[in-house]
């Protein structure tokens, strides 16, 4: 499995709660732009367009060796998934007020592109804060750990 980009910003900005596998509909200079290293996953989504489910927002940079046809880096790109997951996703989000966030694009063992959807609630500004403390307490315990060493 070869992880080409990551949404590093996520696990900072929402609960991330159940992780879910969808396929892609690419063209063939976004394949090999994503191969290059070409993506990127800030500030997208997902979200259904009737039962279809659709990525939003997500930059892949062209391809410079490709035509120079129609290449929209921020076009929508159909996902792909099981009728059951796609059923059982969009009453959770109706139901409960979840997002589906993007945290992962990577290649399988067969060559496909995939990415990683997890079902999220956004954070408030006080659990990012203690998110923050959290963090800076553990760097300064490994530090006082390290340093006695």
């Amino acid at each position: 499995m070869k992880i080409v980009c990551t949404n590093r910003q996520a696990g900072f900005k929402y609960f991330l709660e159940d992780k879910f596998e969808a396929g892609i509909v690419l063209r063939g200079p976004e394949v090999k732009s994503l191969r290059a290293g070409g993506g990127n996953l800030n500030d997208s989504y997902a979200r259904f367009k009737g039962v279809e489910l659709y990525l939003i927002n997500c930059h892949m940079t062209p391809y410079k060796y490709a035509r120079v046809e129609e290449q929209d880096p921020l076009r929508d790109r159909k996902l792909l998934m099981h009728r059951r997951e796609i059923t059982r996703l969009i009453g959770k989000i109706k139901e409960k007020g979840y997002t589906l966030i993007p945290t992962k694009i990577y290649f399988n063992d067969k060559g496909f592109a995939k990415i990683e959807l997890a079902l999220a609630t956004p954070k408030k500004k006080y659990d990012k804060r203690e998110d923050i403390k959290k963090r800076d307490t553990e760097r300064a315990l490994k530090r006082v750990l390290k340093k006695n060493r």
